[in-house]
């Protein structure tokens, strides 16, 4: 696998960071200004963060930050593995309202880089599963939402093995139709 493989949502990007082993284990940058720069991708993170899911099928998502403090994610797994997910909101996009889901995990070190202007969500496919992600703005929760994770115009086939272990926000949050999109296709938020 490259480096850097694009996929049918434009701008969301699988990274594939090089790894370095021997019997102790091994080394990997996870993240390489030049290097994304050199493949495009001039993207100024101010914020990281990292949470632990318990429980196999935890699903947290789909979450949006609107502009004007509107995130890009670069997400990889710490531990465990996930399933992760963008979805295309960009009002006037040919792919508004299409997904893409990759597995991300400790063992792979898979990474997505999902852009302003996406949904995010990941479910937990092991215990104690931790998400690693940088964030380009800081968190503002007078800007935070989410959509719902299962609604069936998007249809995400999630790969869950029981039922989704949810926030009560996740469980409320409205459909897509029912969601008033603060981005637009071709902005830079």
């Amino acid at each position: 696998m490259d480096f850097i493989t694009l996929t049918r949502l434009p701008g969301v990007v699988l990274v594939n960071p090089p790894r370095f082993g021997d019997a102790r284990g091994f080394f990997s940058e996870s993240w390489n200004r030049k290097k994304m720069s050199d493949h495009g991708i001039d993207i100024d993170f101010v914020q990281d963060n990292h949470s632990v899911s318990a429980a196999v099928n935890t699903v947290r998502g789909l979450h949006f930050q609107s502009p004007p403090h509107a995130q890009a994610k670069l997400v990889r797994c710490g531990h465990g593995s996930l399933f992760d997910v963008a979805v295309d909101v960009r009002r006037g996009s040919a792919t508004f309202g299409q997904w893409v889901g990759y597995e991300l995990s400790a063992e792979n070190g898979l990474q997505l880089l999902i852009p302003a202007g996406f949904l995010h969500g990941f479910a937990t496919r092991e215990p104690n599963t931790e998400i690693i992600y940088k964030c380009s703005d800081y968190y503002a929760p007078e800007c935070d939402g989410a959509v719902l994770y299962n609604d069936p115009d998007i249809g995400i086939d999630w790969g869950l093995s029981g039922p989704a272990v949810l926030s009560e926000k996740d469980e409320k949050a409205p459909m897509l139709a029912d969601f008033e999109t603060p981005f637009e296709f071709g902005e830079t938020p």
